[in-house]
């Protein structure tokens, strides 16, 4: 697997950023409340409200620092191959139990799409690369599946 990071379309880019942007004014809100509470010692439960608080922000800033580094290190994805499965493929793929289900291959979910899956899930992992008749294998929370490439298009 490359060390570089991976190239993303101009979509996936602006959604990022668009989150990041999102991750930076709530983390600015949330940094606020954490100055004023300086005043005054509070209760218990002030006390771990405010605990919950620092933790949100670290969150936060974690991620915001992974956001930064993916959009200042990733180059712009061209179109997807026509050949192998890749960011912006449809796929069709066929499981074990014989049923067969179409996806988009994208990089970030955007809603509740239930035919995307992103490069980062198990069977997104397992397709990129691969080309039609070929049988993939991934891992999931209930266990290795498998399934096969039936055809590859672009969307």
């Amino acid at each position: 697997m490359s060390s570089q990071p991976a190239p993303i379309s101009s979509a996936a880019r602006q959604a990022l950023e668009q989150e990041l942007s999102r991750l930076r004014t709530e983390r600015d809100t949330v940094a606020s409340t954490l100055r004023d509470s300086d005043a005054s010692v509070g209760d218990l439960a002030d006390a771990a409200d405010e605990l919950q608080r620092a933790n949100d922000l670290r969150r936060m800033d974690a991620r915001i620092t992974d956001l930064t580094t993916r959009l200042d290190t990733a180059g712009t994805a061209g179109p997807p191959r026509d050949d192998r499965v890749g960011v912006g493929s449809t796929v069709t793929v066929r499981f074990t139990d014989g049923s067969q289900e179409t996806f988009h291959v994208g990089e970030t979910s955007v809603g509740s799409d239930g035919s995307l899956v992103t490069v980062d899930s198990p069977l997104g992992r397992a397709l990129l690369g691969h080309e039609p008749g070929d049988t993939v294998h991934y891992h999931t929370p209930g266990g290795s599946q498998s399934a096969v490439v039936v055809s590859l298009g672009q969307s």
